[in-house]
């Protein structure tokens, strides 16, 4: 059985950042293993797409992840548990985005979360928190992770 993964919107830029060549290389590497994954997005990695100000590079975004199948993260559970990790300051509330991330990633049950957001995704913090919440909540443990940890 595949592994499933999540990805946010850091990981489909940063293969098209020319700024940090690094992390742009790490992340080709990181696109072509997976292959031996499911691979998932959610809606708000598509609106947050959509609102890359460079309309060619917005195009390259959106051909990149084309294929993945888009989670729902507009719905109250996904909503419910993001505002449960701003309540116990695990991600602040003006990065709600990062926590809707992270909640839809625990709703859908995800195995992997991957992201290059070291701010307020993969940290101990964070991974430690969402962990307990979780349990407590009744959602599964989600492993959070940067694209090099996976192979």
């Amino acid at each position: 059985m595949r592994l499933k993964i999540y990805l946010d919107t850091s990981v489909p830029n940063a293969y098209f950042d020319e700024s940090k060549l690094e992390r742009q290389r790490e992340t080709k590497d990181f696109w072509n293993r997976l292959i031996g994954y499911e691979v998932f997005i959610s809606q708000r990695v598509i609106e947050e797409i959509n609102e890359t100000p460079d309309a060619e590079r917005r195009v390259r975004l959106r051909s990149l992840v084309e294929g993945f199948e888009i989670l729902a993260s507009e719905n109250e559970e996904v909503e419910n548990l993001a505002l449960e990790y701003v309540a116990e300051g695990i991600i602040p509330l003006n990065h709600f985005d990062d926590a809707i991330h992270v909640a839809t990633a625990s709703v859908y049950k995800m195995d992997i979360l991957v992201s290059w957001n070291y701010q307020h995704i993969v940290k101990l913090k964070t991974i430690r928190g969402v962990i307990a919440v979780n349990l407590l909540k009744g959602y599964n443990p989600l492993d959070i992770v940067d694209p090099v940890m996976v192979d």
